[in-house]
């Protein structure tokens, strides 16, 4: 069979998420991609991104997210009833809202999606955020030269369940009661966010920068999440959003890889998926003082307990949801039909 893939983010295309497996947003967020592309090869499949040969000459397509209806591929599709359409979805409720309109589903064979809400084994298909799991970690306290860190880049989306304001109350708050304990990294805190209806503003690189806020605790972007986080105890590790079942991304893996414990905030059932004992919930604090002073004053003992439940995690069955291989077989096995 030949399959076609096209993604949302047209840097994905041209074949490069079945070759390079970085990503400008996480170490190898691609390689489930990458994983996939080999899955199918070496079972005598053909695989390439559809702007890489003829729409034609394909068996199968998958749209990653919604590829609206200003999407000519899709729309040639459609118009020409194109039956083995297939949709990952990805990207949440507040940055693609048209992946989530049922109205939009009907052009789909078959979605494959994080969200709870959807899933039915019908035509609702799991898929999480998936991962290269690591085979090798070395985990202590060894490394760590500081308390707290958050990697992120600066967004804002105007929305109901936005976690983007809580980022910022984060960095706020350690910036000015305990900035010795707090180093901030991710693109953009360097610039000037215009919002909408003024967002188009944002393309005058000399205006952002003229506007910048300025964040003390900013100490620009990096190379490596791993090599970063390997630094800290700890990571402020919110979602996009919060209070949406099954939205569980790449942010908290990041730091369960390098060895830093999780402050975590998102996905109101996390705790379904991944075990309580390996994260710090924020829900349990009621202000940013009582989580500073939990984190501040945690025994080596109890930390190293952390260290331990997410080793743990890691080397369970319970990661296989979350890894390459199991979102390569689900893909393979509802495209292609096996049982």
């Amino acid at each position: 069979m030949y399959i076609g893939f096209f993604n949302y983010y047209e840097i994905y295309n041209r074949n490069k998420m079945f070759s390079d497996q970085t990503s400008p947003i996480g170490d190898d967020l691609i390689y489930p991609f990458v994983y996939l592309g080999q899955c199918l090869v070496k079972n005598g499949h053909k695989v390439n991104t559809i702007d890489m040969d003829n729409i034609r000459n394909f068996d199968a397509i998958v749209f990653i997210d919604f590829p609206s209806f200003k999407n000519e591929y899709f729309r040639r599709l459609i118009n020409n009833k194109f039956e083995n359409l297939y949709l990952l979805i990805l990207e949440s409720l507040i940055i693609k809202p048209d992946n989530f309109d049922r109205q939009n589903h009907k052009y789909f064979k078959k979605i494959f999606t994080w969200s709870d809400n959807f899933i039915d084994n019908e035509k609702y298909f799991k898929i999480n955020y998936s991962h290269k799991i690591p085979s090798y970690f070395h985990f202590g306290i060894d490394k760590k030269q500081k308390l707290c860190t958050m990697i992120v880049a600066n967004k804002f989306k105007k929305h109901p369940l936005e976690l983007y304001t809580e980022r910022m109350k984060a960095i706020r708050w350690f910036e000015q009661n305990h900035p010795a304990d707090f180093d901030l990294y991710g693109i953009g805190w360097d610039k000037y966010y215009f919002k909408s209806p003024l967002s188009r503003l944002n393309r005058f690189e000399v205006l952002t920068r003229l506007l910048n806020p300025k964040y003390p605790s900013y100490k620009g972007t990096v190379k490596s999440k791993k090599q970063t986080y390997e630094k800290y105890k700890f990571a402020i590790c919110y979602e996009n959003a919060r209070d949406i079942p099954g939205y569980i991304t790449e942010k908290i893996f990041n730091c369960f890889f390098a060895g830093c414990v999780p402050v975590y905030l998102g996905a109101p059932n996390v705790t379904d998926y991944i075990p309580e004992n390996t994260f710090i919930d924020r829900r349990n604090f009621k202000t940013y003082d009582e989580l500073y002073s939990f984190l501040k004053n945690m025994p080596d003992k109890e930390y190293l307990d952390y260290l331990d439940a997410i080793k743990d995690f890691i080397k369970s069955d319970k990661i296989y949801l979350f890894s390459a291989e199991c979102f390569a077989e689900t893909l393979i096995n509802e495209i292609l039909g096996r049982d």
